[in-house]
């Protein structure tokens, strides 16, 4: 199975590029690699890098969230990047730029 995030760590920053189209099976399975590696470094910033995702339903906005809320327990703010305009539209509308630890870069 092809890997569907791969993970960065340096300067208190973890990076996560997620590397495949976001569904309900495939948010699962993220969700919980995430959450580990979130725990285990406790970084001050989580940035999701969406460079590589084509497709993400309101799944992808339920990980989004989700992480926002468990970056929050170990002191992380989350920032989103790399969205294409379609993606960055479906953010927009969704309202998780106005969520308080959670940053959208364009």
């Amino acid at each position: 199975m092809k890997e569907e995030v791969d993970f960065s760590f340096a300067g208190r920053v973890l990076t996560v590029r997620i590397k495949c189209e976001i569904d309900h099976h495939t948010a699962r399975r993220m969700r919980d690699k995430i959450d580990e590696k979130l725990y285990a470094t406790k970084p001050e910033l989580l940035v999701l890098d969406f460079s590589e995702v084509r497709f993400m339903d309101s799944s992808g906005l339920g990980l989004i969230i989700g992480r926002s809320q468990k970056g929050a327990l170990v002191g992380a703010s989350v920032r989103l990047c790399g969205l294409s305009d379609t993606l960055y539209k479906l953010i927009r509308l969704s309202g998780i730029e106005k969520v308080k630890n959670i940053t959208v870069l364009r």
